[in-house]
């Protein structure tokens, strides 16, 4: 995982009226925040960040609640995010689903930018379901976003949310046993893949889809051939991926790839590869300008 340009790790912490940590915006001077603005709710204490959290900015002024010593979100989530919201961007979707959300990184993203759209998240671990329901709640979202802890094989879990006009996820792309997994809370699963991986991803996006509609996920750069197996076997057709690469000058560590189904798919297209940081260290102009796109101050 790639941390992300997170501007609030470095400012000076607030304390939450529950114990916890908020993260004070450090902005560039005069720099307003685009997009919708949150409403959070003032009668529900519960959407704070409590003892062992913080409260993050993401998009705008939307923020997001995370663990201090659990899965934090990283740039896997925030290019995944906008090389989806980038294939739709043309046509808003109406609706919107991400798979496998954990926190709700991708899902809030997406609901920053779609801001007519409803959007919902399955995640199966427990602890990040609400987490990412109680993000949605300070964000004021209540009214057209929702979390459902499920397994998302499980058809029983993405039950009504299709037809869908975009299809989101981050799936765990580690097979267990490939690595040393963490001990740390959420943060295993959401490397190693305890409960399915891409292939388990495309089947249940396939049944989401509406027409035409793409499905966004990122996996490891080395891994495009399973991909594109998981994607025919669920109906699926690859029609675009990108590969991220941390630095110039170094390889790939994970791509993103857009999906449709077979018969609607583009040509399939190489697109040139996203680099993070330059040779100096700092974040490259494109990257800085995805992050403009996506709310992020630079």
């Amino acid at each position: 995982m790639i941390a992300p340009p997170d501007v609030q790790l470095d400012a000076q912490p607030l304390s939450a009226p529950r114990g916890g940590v908020v993260r004070p915006a450090r902005r560039p001077p005069g720099w307003i925040a685009p997009g919708p603005r949150p409403a959070t709710p003032p009668d529900r204490p519960e959407v704070w960040p409590g003892p062992g959290e913080d409260l993050c900015y993401l998009s705008g002024d939307f923020r997001i609640l995370q663990r201090l010593d659990g899965h934090r979100w990283s740039a896997d989530d925030l290019v995944t995010a906008w090389f989806a919201a980038e294939r739709v961007a043309h046509a808003p979707p109406r609706r919107a689903v991400d798979l496998g959300c954990g926190i709700g990184t991708v899902l809030l993203f997406t609901a920053w930018r779609f801001p007519d759209a409803r959007c919902a998240g399955v995640e199966a671990q427990e602890v990040s379901a609400a987490m990412a329901r109680r993000s949605v709640g300070w964000n004021g979202l209540d009214a057209r976003c929702e979390v459902r802890w499920g397994d998302l094989r499980d058809p029983a879990s993405v039950e009504g949310l299709g037809p869908a006009g975009l299809v989101t996820g981050t799936p765990p792309y580690l097979p267990v046993g490939t690595g040393i997994e963490s001990s740390h809370l959420q943060r295993g699963p959401c490397r190693f893949e305890h409960r399915g991986g891409v292939e388990d991803y495309c089947l249940t996006a396939a049944r989401l889809l509406a027409p035409g509609a793409p499905f966004v996920a990122c996996a490891s750069a080395r891994q495009r051939g399973r991909v594109e197996a998981a994607a025919a076997a669920a109906g699926l057709a690859l029609e675009a991926w990108r590969d991220v690469v941390p630095k110039e000058g170094k390889a790939a560590l994970f791509s993103v790839y857009a999906l449709r189904r077979a018969g609607e798919a583009a040509p399939p297209c190489d697109e040139p590869p996203l680099v993070l940081r330059g040779t100096n260290g700092r974040f490259t102009e494109e990257f800085n300008a995805l992050c403009r796109t996506m709310g992020m101050p630079v």
